[in-house]
């Protein structure tokens, strides 16, 4: 082998060593990434069934309260004067 191949083929090899460090890290890189992604979302998940854990006697009562209000609206909105009336001829 001449002494230009083999200077080309040191030459390659270094790149090859070169590259192929790159290509470990950046895949590394990757993995941290996927990690911290789900870390993240398992984050937010969690953080969204605790407020609705902590926050859901507070939205319940809030319901309850807003149920009797509509309720009791309701029954005087269903007075109906016929119904009225003819009671008041049954007595």
């Amino acid at each position: 082998m001449d002494s230009e191949s083999k200077k080309l083929l040191e030459k390659t090899f270094a790149l090859a060593e070169e590259n192929n460090k790159m290509l470990h890290k950046v895949r590394s890189i990757q993995k941290w990434a996927t990690w911290w992604s789900m870390l993240k979302v398992i984050i937010i998940v969690g953080v969204a069934f605790g407020v609705f854990y902590f926050l859901e006697p507070v939205v319940n009562k809030f319901i309850s309260i807003w149920n009797n209000v509509s309720g009791s609206q309701q029954q005087n909105l269903n007075i109906n004067p016929v119904q009225d009336f003819l009671k008041k001829i049954g007595n």
